[in-house]
C-alpha cells in the first residue's frame, strides 16, 4: 500500500502508520510463553508458573515493548517504501481514531535535505605552504635542552633574571582586600617562560634572594579567573629563593639520550628536520584541509535537518561534561552547561558533514587501502616502535576507521583545490606552529 507522506515544513514530515492487533496479540503470547519458561516465582518451581500469572506480572510490559516494536517495523518499512531518509529520531503518538483490529499512529520526523553544491571553480582560496628553516631547527634544539636541563643556587646577591627558577611567597589584594587564590607560599615559577602574568614576571626580575616590593598587577578582562578579571590588584611579593638553570652541553651523551644512534650534531640536526618536516604536512594539510570544506560549505545551499543540529549540541554538551570531569571539577555531572552557547558551532558541524557527503557521494570519492597505510606509517614514523603503532591502529576496526576518514577528508579537500581559484601563500614556521 502506498505511504501518504504529509509536508509540515520544509524538511518535516508526517505519516500514519496501522497496525494489525491481532499481529501484537500474537506476539505479546509468544513472548509470555517464552518468559514462562524462564520467569522464577516463589511457590511455583522454575518454567512451571501458570501463563496466567506470568501475563498479570509481566504483560504491560511485554505489550508495550511488543507494540514498540512493531510500530518501529512498521515505521522502517513506510519510510523505505517512500525512499525518504530519516534525519534524527521520529515522534510517534498514537491516534485516538483507527480502523476496526487496528492501531494506528502519526510519526513526525525530519528528513535530510537536498543539497545544491557550490560550484567548486568559483571558489576562491588561499593554500598555505611553509618551510622548516635553520631558526626553527635552532629553536627545537634548545627546547631539547631545556627539557633536560638542571638548576643550581645563583651566587649570593645576585639578582633574579630571565632563566632562573625562584621560589616566592606573595599576597594579593583588591582594595586592600585579600582575595581567593591571591595568596601562595613556597610558590615556584621560571622567568620569562610565561608561566605567569607579564607585570608580575616584570616585578620578580631583578630582585634579590630575601628581598619584598609591592607591585600592582592589572588582570586582563578575559583572564580565566572571573572574580578577578579586568581589576588590578596590589601583591606583596617576597623572594626566597633564586636558582640559576644549567643547559646540557650537545654532545655525544646529550644526542644519544635522545635516540640519535649517531651520536653526532649532524644527525640530531638532521633527525630534527625530519620530524618537523612531517610536522609542517601535517599542520598545513589540517589548514587547508578545513579552509577548503569551510569555503564549500559556506557557498552551498540546504537546510539543516533541526534533529541533527540537536543531536550535535548533545554530543558537544557531554563532551564539555567529560572535559570538566578530567579537569576535576566537583559534580560535574550536574554543571549548568548552556545548550545555546553550542548553537553555531552544532550548526557549522551538521552544515559541514551534509555537504562533504554529498561531494563524495556526488563524485564516488575514496580512501584508499594504500592512501590510508601511508598515512598511518606516517604517522607512526614518529614513534620509537612504529610497527607496534601501526598494528595498534589495524586491530581496532574504530581506530582504523579513524584514519580512514582523515585520508578521505584529506581527497575531498584535493578535490576542491583542483577545481578552485587557488592563490599560493607562504607563512613562516612560527605562525605555522602558533609561536609567539
Amino acid at each position: 500500500m502506498a505511504v501518504n507522506v504529509e509536508t509540515l515544513d520544509k524538511l518535516e514530515r508526517k505519516i500514519t502508520l496501522e497496525v494489525p492487533l491481532e499481529a501484537i496479540h500474537k506476539e505479546v503470547d509468544a513472548r509470555l510463553r517464552r518468559l514462562q519458561r524462564q520467569v522464577k516465582m516463589d511457590g511455583f518451581r522454575p518454567g512451571k508458573v501458570p501463563l496466567s500469572v506470568v501475563a498479570q506480572r509481566y504483560g504491560a510490559s511485554v505489550q508495550y515493548e511488543v507494540v514498540n516494536d512493531q510500530v518501529g517495523a512498521a515505521f522502517g518499512r513506510a519510510v523505505t517504501e517512500a525512499q525518504l531518509r530519516v534525519a534524527g529520531q521520529p515522534r510517534i503518538t498514537e491516534k485516538d481514531s483507527a480502523p476496526e483490529g487496528m492501531m494506528a499512529f502519526e510519526a513526525v520526523f525530519e528528513v535530510f535535505p537536498e543539497v545544491k553544491l557550490a560550484d567548486l571553480s568559483a571558489l576562491e582560496l588561499e593554500k598555505l605552504d611553509a618551510q622548516v628553516d635553520e631558526a626553527a631547527i635552532e629553536r627545537t634544539l634548545e627546547i631539547l635542552r631545556k627539557q633536560r636541563r638542571t638548576f643550581g643556587p645563583r651566587a649570593e646577591g645576585e639578582p633574579a633574571q630571565d632563566g632562573d627558577r625562584v621560589t616566592i611567597d606573595f599576597e594579593g589584594k583588591i582594595d586592600g582586600e585579600p582575595f581567593q587564590g591571591g595568596q601562595a607560599t613556597d610558590f615556584t615559577f621560571v622567568i620569562g617562560e610565561g608561566q605567569m602574568l607579564k607585570e608580575f614576571e616584570g616585578a620578580v626580575r631583578g630582585m634579590k634572594v630575601g628581598e619584598s616590593k609591592t607591585c600592582p598587577l592589572a588582570f586582563p578582562q578575559d583572564y580565566h579567573g572571573k572574580e578577578v578579571a579586568g581589576k588590578t590588584a596590589d601583591f606583596l611579593v617576597t623572594l626566597k629563593k633564586i636558582e640559576q638553570q644549567h643547559l646540557p652541553e650537545v654532545d655525544e651523551a646529550f644526542i644519544k639520550s635522545l635516540g640519535v644512534e649517531a651520536g653526532t650534531l649532524e644527525a640530531l640536526r638532521e633527525d630534527i628536520r625530519r620530524n618537523l618536516e612531517r610536522e609542517v604536512k601535517f599542520r598545513l594539510q589540517a589548514r587547508n584541509k578545513s579552509a577548503a570544506l569551510e569555503a564549500l560549505a559556506a557557498a552551498s545551499e540546504l537546510d539543516l535537518p533541526k534533529a541533527a543540529v540537536q543531536a550535535e549540541i548533545d554530543r558537544l554538551v557531554e563532551g564539555a561534561r567529560n572535559d570538566l570531569k578530567q579537569r576535576g571539577v566537583p559534580n560535574a555531572d550536574q554543571a549548568p552547561i548552556p545548550r545555546e552557547l553550542f548553537q553555531q558551532q552544532a550548526e557549522r558541524r551538521v552544515r559541514l558533514g551534509l555537504v562533504v557527503a554529498e561531494l563524495i557521494k556526488a563524485n564516488d570519492l575514496r580512501a584508499t587501502a594504500e592512501q590510508v597505510d601511508a598515512h598511518l606509517r606516517e604517522l607512526a614514523s614518529s614513534y620509537e616502535y612504529p610497527d607496534a603503532v601501526v598494528n595498534w591502529y589495524k586491530s581496532n576496526p574504530d581506530r582504523l576507521s579513524e584514519i580512514e576518514a582523515i585520508v578521505l577528508e584529506n581527497n575531498v579537500a584535493d578535490y576542491i583545490f583542483a577545481r578552485a581559484r587557488v592563490t599560493p601563500k607562504t607563512i613562516g614556521f612560527a605562525e605555522l606552529m602558533g609561536q609567539g
